[in-house]
């Protein structure tokens, strides 16, 4: 994957997850791109924490970066996770997506410069396209 080169500022991608989702993912996205680490931030989720606190933890987070077009990407829609996604996102600076997975975010890093419309789009292309069935190969014995 070869990023398109624009004008436009680079989109912050933010993941909000079940812990420890959001940051396995996040290092996963290091990996592959470590030059990401300002784009990429992640928030997990821990078990029963209150969804005011999810919240006030996202927020202080977006405050200490600067304001830009913002990604937003779930694990599962109508969790807390999502749901504390939803009050975060605005249509005009940001997107949200349910369902993230590792594809969809390597897609989503790769092209970061595009604008916040395009970029939402590559992730649900990533996402989808990176869920398929491998047909398995019967192993031989070997003696």
């Amino acid at each position: 994957m070869q990023p398109k080169a624009t004008a436009h500022m680079s989109t912050r991608i933010l993941l909000i997850a079940h812990a420890p989702l959001a940051h396995a993912l996040r290092e996963c996205a290091l990996h592959v791109f470590p030059e990401c680490a300002e784009a990429v931030l992640a928030v997990d989720v821990p078990p029963h924490e209150a969804p005011e606190d999810t919240l006030t933890t996202v927020l202080q987070l977006m405050a200490q970066h600067q304001a830009q077009d913002t990604l937003i990407l779930t694990d599962v829609l109508g969790a807390t996770p999502a749901n504390v996604a939803q009050r975060v996102a605005d249509d005009v600076q940001s997107k949200l997506i349910a369902g993230v997975n590792l594809p969809m975010l390597l897609r989503t890093v790769c092209y970061r410069h595009e604008s916040l419309e395009d970029l939402a789009k590559r992730a649900l292309d990533g996402g989808a396209q990176g869920v398929l069935q491998v047909p398995c190969v019967p192993t031989t014995p070997t003696h």
